[in-house]
């Protein structure tokens, strides 16, 4: 990766045991803890990436809450350019791009345009893609104080090894811990 191109940022929430959701796609383990700045996360990217099925689950997520904090949170990440992953989905006239094939290509090309980081948000199959085609440059996990049991596992079907730099730790006084490491 050259120096001024954009990164692409895997930044998720996991459990201790491993599971990006649980049993029935449930997230509600996961804490929004304020001094995780995940605003400032947000303002140091400018697009997202999706799998079909993550987009039409939070793409167009709207809270219903009258708390005007995660109404601006969720307009933050609404204002981001999105990438969708999917063949089978097709180009609508929302402002999403559907990406279906030549995934390396369009990304090269992605981080090569001017802009901020990118920020990869899932799912499942579309991280293990990045990972085999060695597109994720950084891996952001926030590690939650919770063991689940079963659920949806973070990594499936990786087949290589890959070796990481931790850059950086932080804890967090409601028990999340974030890791953050680099690809070698």
């Amino acid at each position: 990766m050259q120096n001024n191109e954009r990164k692409i940022i895997l930044d998720l929430a996991v459990t201790l045991d491993g599971f990006i959701e649980g049993k029935n796609g449930e997230t509600d383990w996961c804490i929004m803890d304020p001094d995780m700045e995940f605003t400032s996360f947000l303002n140091d990217i400018d697009t997202i990436l999706y799998g079909r099925k993550s987009y039409e689950l939070w793409g167009h997520f709207t809270p219903e809450t009258n708390e005007e904090e995660e109404k601006q949170f969720w307009a933050l990440v609404h204002s981001k350019e999105k990438y969708v992953f999917s063949k089978l989905k097709k180009q609508d006239d929302s402002k999403v791009i559907f990406i279906r094939e030549n995934i390396a290509e369009e990304i090269d090309a992605l981080k090569k345009k001017p802009g901020k980081n990118i920020w990869l948000y899932g799912g499942a199959s579309l991280i293990t893609t990045f990972i085999h085609l060695g597109l994720v440059d950084e891996f952001r996990l926030s590690i939650h104080p919770v063991v689940l049991g079963e659920g949806k596992p973070l990594f499936t079907n990786i087949t290589d090894r890959l070796y990481l730099k931790l850059v950086s730790t932080r804890a967090f006084s409601s028990g999340v811990v974030q890791l953050v490491y680099r690809c070698h």
